[in-house]
């Protein structure tokens, strides 16, 4: 894979800047207590100076009919030198559709911190087409106001990645998990999720040890950005180590065996060092999910020797590790470990 260029990390006093690039519920009546909730925790947890963008808060009907504003949005915040990292307020569906108002000088010429996932996957992508690295973690409505407080184990990640310099070194598994929906509503906001115990990471297949920098994000999300200028040429996934998520929406194994294929049909399975696999959301189709990588990977491709690592903690169930883009991470399979070699930041 390609390098990318490693923003500057995040002290405390920093100004982040937050944005609504794709649903706009931050903005909502009946949802800015919790926007205002995470950007609380923000300020007094990791004392940053938090900002909205001028359209960060107009609501999702406003920002569904307005996707060049949502995109002016992104390329100010990239553009204004006192703003240190973005944050996004929450992910969607329809954040592709920013795609024809990006300027990607902007931001290849501002490297800074982003952060988001899910839907947030295409300004990963667009990040990553400027040349410039971004982290696949935390949004403001879900992580940084989740009820009770921010999962310490989502915390230390976001203060290890963002706001230290040093090598990020072993990848662990949380303890416990949770994929429990609670209503956002202020009065339900002192509920605890029920907790479960974590199986931590399995080894689906592969041997030795392996090296690859790190790509990937949501896998229905990326779907949509297939065909466009925002998927990479081959030599950004060669020798990469691919992570991949499914959503809330619990796509049925059906579809992730279509879009594996067509990722085999692509090459980018065969030149691949290893696959990272998110928990599936609430762990429906558990071993659903493994079966069908085995089934694309082995029986059709006959790519046995790839390392397969599964139910890592990062994506839509709580709590969540953040992976930085393009840096060099590596995968034992003899001592069943990941670690990632580099800093994410400089």
């Amino acid at each position: 894979m390609i390098s990318l260029i490693k923003p500057p990390r995040l002290k405390k006093g920093d100004k982040v800047a937050t944005v609504s690039l794709s649903w706009g519920g931050a903005g909502d009546s009946n949802l800015r207590w919790r926007y205002d909730l995470g950007k609380k925790r923000l300020q007094e947890e990791f004392g940053l100076e938090v900002v909205e963008m001028p359209h960060t808060l107009k609501g999702s009907d406003y920002l569904y009919k307005h996707p060049e504003k949502r995109a002016e949005d992104l390329m100010n915040a990239f553009s204004d030198k006192s703003i240190k990292g973005i944050f996004t307020c929450i992910g969607g569906y329809e954040s592709i559709r920013l795609l024809p108002y990006i300027d990607f000088n902007v931001i290849r010429n501002n490297p800074k911190i982003f952060l988001g996932y899910s839907d947030t996957t295409i300004t990963h992508f667009m990040c990553i087409r400027a040349g410039v690295s971004s982290f696949y973690g935390a949004s403001i409505l879900a992580e940084f106001a989740e009820n009770i407080g921010i999962f310490s184990y989502t915390k230390d990640w976001i203060k290890r990645v963002l706001f230290d310099n040093s090598i990020i070194g072993a990848v662990t598994a949380a303890d416990m998990w949770t994929g429990e929906r609670i209503e956002w509503l202020e009065s339900n906001k002192e509920i605890a999720k029920k907790m479960y115990k974590n199986q931590g990471f399995q080894f689906l297949q592969g041997s030795g040890k392996v090296q690859g920098r790190l790509i990937g994000g949501c896998m229905e999300v990326m779907e949509m950005m297939k065909g466009t200028s925002l998927w990479p040429e081959e030599e950004v996934f060669k020798d990469a180590i691919l992570f991949f998520e499914t959503s809330e929406d619990m796509p049925e194994p059906t579809y992730v065996e279509y879009w594996l294929r067509n990722y085999g049909a692509q090459g980018i399975l065969q030149n691949a060092k290893a696959i990272l696999w998110g928990k599936p959301y609430q762990e429906k189709y558990y071993d659903e999910y493994k079966q069908a990588i085995k089934k694309v990977l082995v029986d059709e491709l006959g790519l046995s020797d790839l390392p397969v690592v599964y139910n890592m903690t990062f994506g839509h169930n709580e709590p969540m590790m953040c992976l930085p883009y393009g840096a060099l991470a590596e995968v034992d399979c003899e001592k069943q470990t990941v670690s990632i070699l580099e800093s994410g930041v400089v």
